[in-house]
Parts: structure tokens; C-alpha cells; sequence
């Protein structure tokens, strides 16, 4: 079932609202500040291209597809004061054959370990699972330990399990990481832990 991309209170201290191109310079500003580990998390982006260009049109494409509810992405904010925290986001990029939905996500370098991926993440399935159940794709760089942590409480907390088939090989500044990949099915019923 396809339904708009809507925001998501996750708590006091962190509201998701769907990407928009309104927040392409709160974006840039946070890109820059985490280069180049973001580029880790969006390997699409090309720095030897205008970055905010990049930026402005992946807004407005995950704004229109999102009100179609072909993707859904969404913009981390805290709200008393409106800062950009991170992007989180669902598209159909997947490799497992197990699922029909990945999910990725990138947190700005000033506010990592603090818990904002994790209930982001938490928040972002419960809105996926709360019509049918989904299968869902997470990737992460072996590399990356927090992400592997990350990864590893979700799988844990849906009952997921890893998935070699959808491992997949990832190019970012010319160097080429297989990501690995596990599948979480999500649904009406919630997490299991």
C-alpha cells in the first residue's frame, strides 16, 4: 500500500519531517560539516560536482516521490530550535530479493552518539510496519562500527536476520567496500524485543 511520507514525533527532543528543498542550505551546511564520512552514507553525491545543486535536486525528487509514497525520506529535527540533526530515509534499491524497501541513514558528526539514529530508526519502522507487514533492508560497512551496533539492536529488536545474498559493493571516493546487508520485516504487531 503507498501513502505520503507524514512527520513522525519520535519524543521531546526529536520530531522527522519529509525532506524538502526548503532545507537544502540547513542540509548543505550539515554535509559539509561531516564531509567526507557522509559521502560513506550517499554515495551518489559527486564531489567534483555542485554540491548543493546535488542536494536541491535530491530534495525535490524525495518530496515529490515521498508525497506519492514511492520513497520516503525524512529530515531529522530537533524542535525547540529547528537544527538539522540527519536524514533517514526508505527507497527500492534493494539487492537481498527478500525485500522490498531499504533503509538508510546519515547523522551530522555534532550530534552522533547520542541515541538520534537508533530511535530514528525505530520510529521510521513502526511508521512503515503500521499498515502490512514490509521486508526491509539495512546495509552497513563492516567497517563501521557504531553503524554494525546500530544495525545489530534493530535486527535484534524485529527478529531480523543477516542476509548474505543482498551484500552488495559500494564505491565512494574510489574505494570499493562490500556493505553488509540484513533483512527486518516490520509490521502492525511492532517489534518483537
Amino acid at each position: 500500500m503507498r501513502r505520503a511520507t507524514s512527520s513522525i514525533r519520535v519524543g521531546e527532543e526529536l520530531v522527522l519531517r519529509p525532506a524538502s528543498n526548503t532545507r537544502t542550505k540547513d542540509l548543505l551546511e550539515a554535509f559539509e560539516e561531516t564531509w567526507p564520512e557522509v559521502n560513506r552514507a550517499m554515495p551518489w553525491i559527486n564531489p567534483d560536482a555542485d554540491l548543493k545543486l546535488q542536494i536541491s535536486e535530491f530534495l525535490s525528487d524525495t518530496e515529490r516521490m515521498g508525497r506519492a509514497g514511492l520513497l520516503h525520506h525524512w529530515i531529522m529535527v530537533r524542535p525547540w530550535d529547528n537544527s538539522l540533526l540527519g536524514l533517514i530515509g526508505f527507497d527500492r534499491v534493494t539487492r537481498s530479493g527478500q525485500a522490498s524497501w531499504n533503509l538508510g541513514y546519515w547523522v551530522r558528526s555534532s550530534e552522533q552518539n547520542h541515541g538520534i539514529a537508533s530511535k530514528s530508526i525505530e520510529a521510521v519502522l513502526r511508521w512503515m510496519g503500521e499498515v502490512e507487514d514490509v521486508s526491509i533492508e539495512l546495509k552497513v560497512d563492516p567497517l563501521n562500527k557504531a553503524g554494525r551496533s546500530t544495525v545489530a539492536k534493530v535486527v535484534r529488536n524485529w527478529e531480523g536476520k543477516r542476509c548474505i545474498e543482498g551484500d552488495s559493493s559500494i564505491t565512494v571516493a574510489g574505494v570499493r567496500t562490500i556493505h553488509e546487508c540484513h533483512v527486518v520485516t516490520v509490521g502492525p504487531k511492532g517489534p518483537t524485543n
